[in-house]
């Protein structure tokens, strides 16, 4: 058997890469039809990823652990699951106010795959250890594969480089015992299933990924306090709406009332985290700085070591 045909009979046996029987007969569904099955089959993504809510929440601890020491997280894939990570990575600094060097993504085919197909660029394994080599990966970096079917060339490549060389490694992938799953530390496996649109893993698979990836982010950056409560404390103050929306995260985070709120805004530089340690600790914007700077920006510690 040559390379070429065993891997696709490996596609082939893939539970992502099956027959959807209630779509057998998609084409010749209603508009009703059709938008009903797929949101039947939507409805069933949030239980295939809260069998993986354990390994979810392990990959979160890993992450919180290498970026308090400096680590970066590093998204790699390809196609649709290279362009899940770009997103999440391009979400992070704006949502929490980060370093953009923290979070990053490594996508097969470059920038220009993000707007158009360069799907060809999977399968090129030294492309994929030219990129992860130029991160220079090491002890604290966490490098996160993302691939639907688990076996892409690429992914796998950017891992077992990554992990050669200290990182540590996470496979996110929607079928179990795969080459991703066996090259990372650990694995994350959402098993959705067969897609409406037989082979199209931006479905199902795309959006159980990307709840998973909004979970392990949003996750991680909270247990490192860049959020306070539940509130987004570390938003950017770019334009009128988001000055608007750190007011109103001062008035919820500090009790303050919304001039009170505004004037510490102001008088913070315009820094959300600022403004809220000087309002709950009833310091200057010097103390809660330097307040902030020794807890490493977790909020909720910098307000008690304000407090001292």
């Amino acid at each position: 058997m040559t390379r070429t045909r065993k891997a696709k009979s490996d596609l082939r046996r893939l539970t992502t890469e099956q027959i959807l029987p209630a779509a057998t007969d998609l084409d010749r569904m209603s508009s009703l039809e059709i938008v009903r099955l797929i949101n039947e089959q939507d409805s069933t993504i949030a239980t295939a990823v809260a069998r993986a809510l354990p390994q979810i929440a392990h990959a979160i601890d890993v992450i919180v652990a290498g970026l308090r020491h400096g680590g970066r997280l590093i998204y790699v894939g390809a196609g649709t699951s290279g362009r899940l990570g770009a997103l999440d990575a391009s979400e992070i600094p704006p949502t929490f106010n980060t370093d953009p060097r923290t979070v990053q993504y490594i996508m097969a085919g470059g920038a220009e795959a993000l707007a158009s197909s360069t799907e060809a660029s999977e399968d090129d394994t030294s492309l994929a250890v030219a990129e992860i080599k130029k991160r220079k990966p090491r002890k604290h970096d966490i490098v996160l594969g993302i691939a639907t079917s688990g076996r892409t060339p690429f992914t796998i490549a950017a891992i077992e480089y990554a992990r050669s060389h200290g990182a540590r490694t996470i496979a996110l992938t929607c079928n179990r015992n795969s080459p991703l799953e066996r090259a990372a530390d650990f694995a994350i496996v959402t098993e959705v299933g067969p897609e409406v649109l037989a082979g199209s893993s931006r479905m199902k698979a795309g959006t159980a990924h990307k709840m998973v990836l909004n979970m392990i982010s949003t996750g991680a950056m909270t247990r490192l306090g860049y959020v306070y409560g539940n509130l987004m404390v570390n938003v950017w103050t770019k334009n009128e709406k988001l000055v608007q929306r750190a007011v109103r995260i001062l008035e919820e985070a500090t009790g303050a009332d919304q001039d009170a709120a505004t004037c510490a805004l102001e008088a913070s530089g315009n820094r959300t985290p600022v403004a809220v340690v000087m309002l709950a600790a009833g310091v200057p914007r010097s103390q809660a700085a330097a307040a902030l700077k020794k807890s490493k920006g977790h909020v909720r510690q910098a307000i008690a070591i304000a407090k001292k």
